[in-house]
Order: structure tokens, then C-alpha cells, then sequence
């Protein structure tokens, strides 16, 4: 699976209360969260990215609570991974439960914002078409990449459930 997209560019200790606040906890919809997708650090954010766009952050990405809302949030305003130095662990497993990628590199000081990137998961090959420049990282493993894929968990196992019972 290849992404491609302009970066967004954001620094250390992103906490979850920053990529959504808790006012905008209500709601589950990815759409209404996303439309409110890091205001409280970015104000403009969600104006200036499109489908597909990339956040590109430092340490500790998603730290703070365990709530599932952020990554929906960062989903739902359009953004198709996030690629940070290091995510804290919470924000991993909820990121996998709804099928929203990750990936880790230290080279990511290297990247500035709007440069455009192009990242294969399966190889962990990030380009940097804007700079000419290409870093690598550990790739999505396959299941992993069924579940972006498919939308995230809920969409696996209903699937996978499906086949089960259409396969007997």
C-alpha cells in the first residue's frame, strides 16, 4: 500500500486532549470530530489539509488519555498516517483499532511542512519528493495493512465473520 500526501508538521508531547478536545467528546462520528481535528494547537488546521495528507510529528505522539476519539479525529479530517519520532502506547492500539497508520522514524526532523511525501508500507520507504530525499523505516506488517485496508478492526472481524459463516 503506497500513501501520498503533504505534510503536517507538529512537535513533541502531542497529547490527545490537542488532536481532539474533550468538549468534542460527544460525538463518535470521524466526520464531526475530524472537523475539529487539533484546533486547540492549530486553529486552522483541518482548512489547510486534504484527503490523504500526512501529520509528521516528534516524541510521544498521542500521549495523554486513552481515548479512541483522536485517531478518528485525525482520520476523519482526512489524514491517511501519521509518522513521528514515537507515539506513546495507547494511541498505537487505538490507531490499529481503526485502521489509521503509523509509522516510526527518526529522520523525521529532516521533513519540513508541505513537503509532499509518498510512503510505502509494506517496505517502510518514505520519499520525500519534495526534497529528493529518502528515509527508511520498519514496514506495515501484512495484517496490519488488511486492517488499514479494511477500515480498522470492526470492519476485519465482521468481514472474517462473514466469510466464516458464508464458508461452512
Amino acid at each position: 500500500m503506497i500513501l501520498k500526501g503533504k505534510v503536517h508538521k507538529f512537535g513533541d508531547d502531542i497529547n490527545t486532549d490537542d488532536i481532539i478536545s474533550a468538549k468534542y467528546l460527544v460525538s463518535t462520528d470521524p466526520k464531526e470530530l475530524g472537523s475539529h481535528c487539533m484546533e486547540a494547537i492549530a486553529a486552522d488546521f483541518v482548512k489547510k489539509v486534504s484527503i490523504g495528507d500526512i501529520i509528521v510529528a516528534g516524541n510521544n505522539f498521542g500521549c495523554g488519555s486513552s481515548r479512541e476519539h483522536a485517531p478518528l479525529a485525525i482520520k476523519g479530517c482526512g489524514i491517511c498516517a501519521v509518522l513521528a519520532k514515537s507515539f506513546a502506547a495507547i494511541f498505537f492500539r487505538n490507531a490499529i483499532n481503526i485502521g489509521l497508520p503509523f509509522l516510526e522514524s527518526m529522520d523525521v526532523d529532516k521533513i519540513n511542512e508541505g513537503d509532499m511525501l509518498e510512503i510505502n508500507l509494506a517496505s517502510g520507504l518514505i520519499k520525500n519528493i519534495t526534497q529528493n530525499q529518502e528515509y527508511k523505516t520498519e514496514g506495515f506488517p501484512g495484517f496490519l495493512q488488511e486492517l488499514v485496508e479494511k477500515g480498522g478492526l470492526m470492519n476485519y472481524v465482521k468481514e472474517h465473520s462473514q466469510q466464516g459463516i458464508n464458508g461452512r
